[in-house]
């Protein structure tokens, strides 16, 4: 049952977020959430979620791995369970929803899965052995779904769910994260009228104004823990909430419903989690994660760009910077880790971190080793680079030092080594897995600059490629199984242990993770550049165990002799 804590906790929230509706609906809507989450609890056993160093993730679509004439949630299973369960327990699977465009994120219908990836019951056997991810999609639906049809007509359910505004809405401070027309003209409830459109003609974005909308959406997590998901991706959350002359971003209100999603996840028999997706400046991503009373998890979206930039250019200077300053998590919260997903690298993050000169030189040089590249309108109608749209291999292929890319695959191994020994949960994005370049034929047909980055593996060719020792495929993928099995093995990789900065100067990264328990300490140390570099460390450290390769001992009691772009993560026990 809701305990009375929970209930005046859910209740103050729904008046803080509705206090303009009548005291009678918002009471309706707290007792309708109160018998969902009542029901679900006397019908379903205790069970939590077990975070641990263990903890790794792996990013993908439900067919990025396929076989002619099989549901492809089998054939991804078949081929994990092969391949990737030894050293991987988390599996996000992006939208698997029917859709309509953008790779999933249009939903049709949040209530069943597409038919070409299966059904529920393989989604459920899946989720057995293992922790599924999955995507709600929160902020819009389908212009071709169910609900806008019925929002169309005026029937259930759909009925008050899009968000409509008329012309004296003050959309002029309003941030935007694409560069299309925001508003849509419709003359259809005898009056002229605007849907609200965040990121595509095809998205239209929800009314949360209406609470049978929030009401929905926790039914529609209720109906995916039944069928095995116990972590979720709040799609696009900051955008949910648009108040008339603001930013329509980050609202109170959006962040008082995340905290109305983490108390029912909290309260709930089966333990979920929730993670926001917030490609912001930092400062407003971290605030997603409240006073722990908001996201579990949020995503690291600083790490990737800043990442990138240090090994393009093998200056450690920001990357240092940034790190020294980045806040601890608590127990119950987590950074998401991440290099690569199926979007593209958010430049956002980086606002106030890098210098323009510094952002423009990355950006150059990106664009030089074939990235696309998506905008944002600013306020001004003017353009500005929102994300780089490139594989993470491509990305680091060949920098402004190393023109000849002799050192691409160094670089490429050193940014997931980094990845994975920081503070928090790994997440890989399943093409990284084998290091896989631009899909250029799928950009060229489909003109999404997102499709360079989503390529999908015809079964039997990604294991021919994974059996043979001289393809890239074999090398990369081998190499990073390794890095993620000794980390699983390690007290002081659990992404709550602590984290502190070792200032080593630009050519090196260096942090310190200990263990909750203090017994394990590991020094992470990565050269970032492309010579032999030679650091001074405290002599204790020459006595650790090197945990990627135990066979290298240190001559030098004093001072330690990196290759270009060599990690080791020294450890005590």
């Amino acid at each position: 049952m809701l305990s009375q804590i929970n209930k005046k906790k859910i209740k103050y929230k729904l008046k803080k977020i509705y206090n303009f509706l009548p005291n009678k609906e918002i009471d309706l809507c707290y007792e309708e959430i109160s018998e969902i989450i009542n029901y679900f609890n006397k019908n379903n056993k205790k069970k939590k979620q077990l975070i641990s160093e263990k903890t790794a993730m792996v990013i993908c679509y439900g067919d990025s791995v396929y076989k002619q004439n099989q549901k492809n949630l089998k054939t991804f299973q078949k081929f994990f369970n092969k391949k990737l369960s030894r050293f991987i327990d988390t599996i996000h699977f992006l939208p698997f929803y029917p859709s309509s465009s953008d790779s999933g994120f249009a939903v049709k219908d949040h209530y069943k899965i597409d038919n070409k990836f299966g059904n529920w019951i393989d989604f459920k056997k899946f989720s057995r052995n293992k922790n599924i991810m999955a995507d709600i999609v929160i902020n819009h639906a389908s212009a071709r779904g169910l609900w806008f049809k019925n929002f169309l007509k005026e029937k259930k359910p759909g009925k008050d769910y899009f968000f409509l505004v008329n012309s004296k809405f003050n959309v002029s401070r309003v941030v935007r994260p694409r560069d299309h027309k925001l508003l849509k003209e419709i003359n259809i409830f005898k009056r002229k009228d605007y849907l609200w459109r965040t990121f595509s003609d095809d998205q239209i974005d929800l009314n949360f104004k209406n609470p049978k909308v929030l009401v929905r959406f926790i039914k529609i997590m209720i109906n995916l823990i039944k069928h095995g998901v116990t972590i979720f991706r709040l799609d696009a959350i900051a955008y949910l909430w648009k108040e008339n002359g603001t930013k329509c971003i980050n609202l109170k209100q959006t962040h008082e419903i995340v905290k109305i999603l983490r108390i029912i996840s909290s309260t709930l028999n089966i333990e979920t989690l929730i993670i926001t997706e917030t490609n912001l400046p930092e400062k407003e991503n971290l605030s997603y994660l409240g006073n722990n009373d908001e996201a579990n998890w949020i995503y690291n979206f600083t790490l990737p760009p800043l990442l990138i930039h240090a090994l393009l250019f093998e200056n450690a200077s920001y990357l240092n910077a940034w790190s020294k300053k980045l806040p601890l998590t608590k127990i119950g919260n987590s950074y998401l880790n991440f290099i690569a997903s199926h979007d593209g690298i958010g430049m956002r993050p980086i606002e106030g971190i890098l210098n323009k000169k510094s952002i423009k030189d990355l950006l150059t040089r990106l664009k030089k080793n074939g990235s696309k590249f998506s905008y944002r309108k600013l306020n001004n109608k003017k353009r500005k680079v929102y994300e780089s749209n490139i594989t993470v291999f491509d990305a680091l292929k060949i920098s402004d030092i190393d023109t000849k890319g002799l050192y691409n695959f160094e670089r490429y191994i050193a940014a997931h080594a980094i990845m994975f020994s920081f503070e928090g949960v790994p997440a890989i994005y399943f093409n990284s897995l084998f290091g896989k370049s631009n899909d250029e034929a799928k950009y060229i047909i489909t003109g999404n600059n997102r499709d360079v980055n989503r390529y999908r593996w015809n079964e039997t060719i990604i294991l021919k490629k994974m059996n043979d020792k001289k393809k890239k495929e074999f090398i990369i993928f081998e190499t990073l199984k390794h890095l993620l099995t000794i980390r699983q093995a390690q007290k002081a990789f659990h992404p709550n242990a602590f984290r502190t900065n070792i200032n080593l100067g630009k050519n090196f990264f260096c942090i310190k993770r200990l263990s909750l328990d203090k017994k394990q300490t590991i020094i992470c140390l990565t050269n970032l550049t492309s010579k032999l570099q030679n650091t001074k460390i405290d002599k204790k450290y020459s006595n650790w165990k090197n945990l990627i390769n135990p066979n290298i001992k240190f001559e030098n009691k004093n001072t330690f002799t990196l290759k270009p772009f060599e990690t080791i993560w020294l450890a005590n026990t």
